[in-house]
């Protein structure tokens, strides 16, 4: 303490406070020294007894390190060979069961195959097929032993496919003897008195007298558990199928009848005059119910046991279920195309009577499902049966347009007369305001009266009427099937009405497509052909004017919003028309020119020759127009004959005319005989108009020349001034206001002048008064 106390004092910053404070901490650091010692004392114990332990798990240690050694080198290579020693017995305990359970399958073989021979020498043959099933199995056992295959197991596979042979053969002897057919030569072909051999004989009721055999049922039987029992009932059932089921249902003069007989039942055919060509369905049904009654009593009505995996399990069929699983689905078929097709009738109100076969059609599937032939849900053949208005509506629409394609590939030259005295006009229509649910229930159409199309408004008879002509009786032939059909769809269900309206559209489709297709070559070739086409579509375009109206509010209510129209079909046929005809008349006017085109351009008309030819192109061209003339002659409308004549009479004078205007050089004679030639023309040419068969009825027409012609009075004035004077054609001229000037142009008169006179002062005169 005075040691600190000089130090402290000796530094000069102690006061008394200091060494105070300093003194204090010097007592408590004594306190915590004593505190040291005892816990040290208390410690050291504890470190003694933690060494002596230490020193104990060091002797463990070592202890356990030589254990380690003793077991590695000792007693590590006894469980080695242990271990071995086990694997070795237990491989050759596994090898010794694969060879136990091969040797007890090899006996389970034998003793199958034993088994079996007995059984089938004592024709025990669902035991003989049982016991190769077992064989059978045995030997699969064994070949699936992979790694362990035998030599031996291939001359048992052998062995096994000869004895299941060996079975079958026995088998198929057996049911040759219960189910023997007599069939027709297969030479012969498929006719009715062919069919009138076959023959089913069955041997399937056991006789009085007791004779070796086995049951139906043992060989039916044996063959399920062979798994050919599927094999041999397709095979029956085709022969069924082929010579007797088909033949009932193709021939209606055949009748199935059976026979019994000490040994043997027959089923067989005779022959009866039919009343039809086709049976209906319920004669068919009949018979074909005759011939399963037949077969359920002594053939089909045999339990069978189906085999399956788990024997607890196995299922109980019949032969009758088991055979129409094969052939139902084709006899089905043969029953809908061959005769439930031919019994849907063809028009609507015979559609109640349809209600006897859909009955008939359910009793047969009834009959055939009470013999087990038929199981589940309602068949194809009943739901074609139920599904008669769709079938109604199909066939219809294919008798339709079947028939209308008849007609339009059918002779156009076979005619009818139309007038507007004896064409359909118009049917009746309904007033604006009428309820038209009660309207007349089948449009009338109107001959020979007025139609109120208004309530007081009256129109003539001759509005809505085609012009005297002639078309094909096939083109009105078929208007008549569209009115048929759609009065038929009047009277039918909504879907069958709409099919049927349709139908009516696509034959008129049709005939745009097909016709001028079909009868492409003549109606080229032919003018005839042409103008009776011509007039079929013109015909037929005013039909589908009004067609659709008549029939609106009759028919469905899906169509009566604007849908039952034809109007838009119309255009098309206008220009069908016209497009052929006009063709033709292109044919005719190249025929007109080119022979025009052989009269040497009407120049040096003093050379015989040239004239003689300009004459013999005059001839052929009015000759021609006298043929067309007349096989256009009671077939065009009068107004459409006209026109077209016209047409072609007017082409050749305009070529004429532009020939002779074209000449440089007319002399005196050359003008004398082209006036000559014209005037052939101007008196010949009226005579091609004869519209009509009445000589005395065309006067008319004939008179009437200048209006259809053009250019007739053209070639009138070219005639005048061939034969005019110089102040002659002047005065024709009249300043440009003469008659001469409303034909030609002040050119064509000058270079006219020009060639017809000399070059003088008074033609010099002449042509500057031409202006």
């Amino acid at each position: 303490g005075s040691l600190v106390a000089a130090v402290l004092a000796h530094s000069g910053r102690l006061d008394k406070e200091d060494l105070g404070t300093r003194i204090g901490r010097l007592s408590r650091r004594g306190e915590v020294c004593t505190m040291i010692n005892k816990k040290y004392s208390e410690f050291l114990p504890s470190m003694q007894s933690a060494e002596e332990l230490g020193s104990q798990v060091d002797g463990l240690a070592s202890n356990i390190d030589l254990l380690r050694a003793r077991i590695e080198n000792e007693v590590q290579q006894d469980l080695n060979v242990a271990v071995a020693e086990f694997a070795e017995l237990k491989q050759q305990l596994e090898r010794d069961t694969l060879v136990l359970s091969i040797l007890k399958k090899l006996q389970e073989f034998d003793t199958a195959i034993k088994e079996y021979n007995t059984a089938l020498l004592e024709k025990k043959y669902v035991a003989a097929a049982q016991q190769l099933e077992k064989a059978r199995s045995s030997l699969k056992m064994l070949e699936s032993r992979k790694g362990f295959e035998l030599k031996i197991l291939k001359a048992l596979g052998t062995e096994l496919t000869v004895q299941t042979q060996n079975m079958l053969y026995h088998l198929g002897e057996e049911w040759q003897k219960l189910a023997v057919w007599k069939l027709p030569p297969s030479k012969e072909s498929s006719s009715l008195e062919s069919v009138m051999h076959s023959e089913l004989h069955l041997h399937t009721v056991p006789p009085k007298e007791k004779v070796a055999g086995p049951p139906v049922a043992a060989v039916l039987q044996a063959f399920a558990v062979l798994g050919e029992l599927h094999t041999k009932l397709k095979i029956f059932g085709q022969l069924l199928l082929k010579y007797i089921l088909k033949p009932l249902i193709s021939y209606p003069s055949l009748q199935p009848f059976t026979e019994e007989q000490s040994d043997v039942l027959i089923l067989r055919f005779k022959s009866e005059e039919p009343a039809l060509d086709h049976s209906s369905p319920m004669e068919v049904f009949d018979k074909i119910k005759l011939v399963f009654e037949f077969l359920h009593k002594y053939l089909l009505n045999v339990p069978l046991e189906q085999p399956a995996e788990d024997k607890e399990d196995c299922s109980r069929v019949t032969l009758a279920e088991l055979l129409g699983e094969v052939i139902w689905e084709e006899l089905s078929d043969c029953l809908i195309q061959n005769c439930l097709v031919n019994s849907i009738p063809n028009n609507s109100s015979k559609l109640e009577q349809y209600i006897e076969v859909i009955k008939s059609t359910e009793e047969f599937e009834k009959a055939l499902k009470n013999m087990q032939f038929l199981k589940g849900d309602t068949t194809d053949l009943l739901k074609y049966a139920r599904n008669v208005n769709s079938h109604f509506a199909n066939k219809k629409c294919q008798d339709v347009i079947v028939a209308a394609r008849n007609l339009m590939t059918s002779e156009i030259h076979n005619t009818v007369k139309i007038s507007p005295d004896t064409c359909v006009t118009l049917p009746r229509l309904p007033d604006p305001g009428a309820d038209h649910s009660q309207m007349q229930k089948s449009p009338q159409l109107l001959h020979n009266e007025a139609v109120d199309l208004e309530n007081e408004t009256k129109l003539s008879q001759f509005t809505f009427s085609l012009p005297t002509c002639r078309i094909s009786s096939s083109v009105e032939k078929l208007m008549e099937l569209a009115y048929q059909t759609l009065l038929e769809a009047t009277a039918s269900t909504d879907q069958c009405c709409v099919q049927l309206f349709y139908s009516v559209r696509n034959i008129f489709q049709l005939f745009y497509d097909v016709v001028p297709t079909y009868h492409k070559e003549n109606l080229q070739k032919l003018p005839q052909l042409a103008a009776i086409h011509h007039n079929n579509c013109m015909y037929i375009a005013h039909h589908l004017l009004t067609l659709g109206h008549q029939f609106r509010y009759r028919l469905t209510s899906i169509l009566c919003d604007g849908a039952a129209t034809f109007v838009d079909l119309v255009p098309g046929f206008r220009r069908l028309g016209m497009e052929c005809f006009l063709a033709q008349m292109r044919v005719q006017k190249g025929e007109i020119l080119e022979r025009l085109s052989s009269a040497r351009n009407f120049s040096n008309m003093d050379d015989e020759e040239n004239y003689s030819a300009a004459n013999k192109a005059i001839k052929q061209v009015l000759h021609q127009l006298k043929r067309l003339g007349k096989v256009w002659q009671d077939v065009l409308p009068v107004n459409v004959y006209c026109k077209a004549m016209g047409t072609l009479l007017n082409t050749a004078l305009a070529e004429i005319v532009t020939r002779i205007v074209a000449l440089e050089d007319i002399s005196t004679e050359d003008a004398d005989r082209l006036y000559s030639l014209c005037r052939t023309m101007v008196e010949e040419g009226p005579q091609v108009f004869n519209p009509l068969p009445e000589e005395d009825k065309n006067k008319k027409y004939q008179e009437e020349v200048p209006v259809y012609v053009q250019k007739w009075m053209t070639f009138k004035e070219l005639m005048i001034i061939l034969q005019a004077s110089l102040q002659e054609i002047v005065d024709q001229w009249a300043d440009g206001k003469g008659p001469l000037a409303a034909e030609f142009s002040a050119a064509e008169v000058k270079s006219l002048i020009r060639a017809l006179f000399q070059n003088t002062d008074r033609r010099a005169a002449a042509l500057a008064r031409i202006k």
